[in-house]
């Protein structure tokens, strides 16, 4: 392929990673008003959060048949409208005070986020061994970059007054433009890399893999970590450390900043050292950030805390979707797979931190993340680049 298509290949990629960062983000960042406006409690709020982690999984179960059946160029481009369409519904119900329409919302946002998430990873994956070089942390940064701006977002319209049901439909609007562009710039199809096509019974035999199945684990440590942070942090910050609403959802910035960063410092870090002595190094600065936000009491370690829990949480989720693409062939099955298992993490984790929250306080409920930080730890080594030798540091 030409360099210049190739370029424009990886910048549909950026674009693809940052909508929907942009989109979950900036509504996230609105939790609290969502709490307020309903008129729930922290256990009813991580119940209704239930709905996205539902339609996640959902997705993801489905989606490397669905990305097989249509190809990655057409369930991104359609897949980035119909998510940025369930998140304008939820935005709707929130203000109109529907919370089952709000759980509606959210499970087909959800479920075609699951779809669209494995597509997009499966074309970038295509994309770095195309380019000859590491990229996916970067691809996975305009994810963060996205999820920055959508944070920085949410909390201006909270500012400005604006309820959830306009800030949805302007995103919406976004989307739909961004996702022209993307859909003229990715490859017509990036699945059938071989001449023989991959069978039903050989992406369900995936599902047995020891790798697989351990890399899914890897990911799914580290997806809490992260998603922990997405769905509750500016709660945490409201309710446990007495910050404004606003305090808040530019503290979830502040976070996703610090992930991007880890993203974008990761291609680096990894060319250098590989990826398992990253991943337990960043587990244990991920580790050290949550302390910080749980036991911290003056504003300066919180705020510490949790740049260090970004940093900490930015490179889990990008190199097993790496680790699962290895051999192209099958690259589908496993990444679909793997994200399947790391995406448990999102449907156990709002309930989970929600009811322990209500017990327990919502600070000491995070003391739940640092088990699967541990997990995360534990698993590291089955990340390891195969077909080439693991990088060492030079002395």
């Amino acid at each position: 392929m030409p360099q210049p298509q190739l370029a424009a290949w990886r910048n549909a990629v950026f674009a693809a990673f940052f909508t929907v960062g942009m989109g979950f983000a900036s509504w996230l960042a609105r939790v609290p008003h969502v709490r307020d406006s309903l008129g729930a409690s922290t256990g009813e709020m991580g119940l209704l959060l239930l709905g996205i982690s539902i339609g996640s999984i959902s997705g993801l179960l489905v989606a490397s048949h669905v990305v097989h059946a249509f190809g990655t160029r057409r369930v991104v481009g359609i897949g980035l409208v119909a998510t940025a369409l369930g998140l304008a519904i939820a935005g709707y119900a929130a203000e109109a005070g529907l919370a089952w329409l709000l759980v509606v919302g959210f499970i087909v946002g959800g479920s075609l986020t699951g779809i669209t998430d494995v597509a997009m990873n499966i074309t970038g994956a295509a994309n770095e061994r195309a380019l000859g070089r590491s990229i996916m942390p970067i691809f996975h940064a305009f994810f963060s970059l996205g999820t920055v701006a959508g944070a920085g977002l949410g909390g201006l319209f909270e500012l400005l007054g604006i309820g959830l049901d306009v800030q949805a439909l302007v995103v919406l609007v976004a989307t739909a433009v961004i996702a022209v562009l993307v859909h003229r710039n990715l490859p017509e199809d990036q699945v059938e890399e071989h001449e023989e096509p991959v069978t039903l019974a050989e992406r369900l035999r995936v599902w047995k893999d020891p790798r697989t199945l351990l890399l899914g684990l890897m990911v799914l440590g580290m997806a809490l970590t992260e998603g922990s942070a997405n769905d509750w942090l500016a709660l945490v910050m409201v309710d446990g450390h007495g910050f404004s609403k606003e305090g808040g959802a530019f503290m979830l910035a502040l976070f996703l900043t610090s992930m991007t960063g880890g993203r974008l410092l990761g291609v680096w870090l990894l060319d250098r050292f590989g990826r398992v002595p990253v991943l337990r190094a960043t587990a244990v600065i991920a580790a050290v950030g949550l302390l910080l936000v749980i036991v911290a009491e003056h504003p300066a370690l919180v705020v510490g805390g949790v740049m260090l829990w970004g940093f900490g949480a930015s490179l889990g989720f990008p190199v097993g979707m790496s680790a699962a693409a290895d051999e192209p062939r099958l690259a589908a099955a496993r990444v679909g797979t793997v994200s399947a298992i790391g995406y448990v993490a999102f449907l156990a984790g709002p309930p989970l931190l929600g009811l322990l929250g209500e017990s327990f306080g919502i600070r000491n409920a995070l003391l739940a993340v640092l088990a699967f930080v541990l997990l995360s730890l534990v698993t590291a080594h089955v990340a390891r680049e195969r077909g080439t030798a693991v990088k060492e540091a030079s002395a």
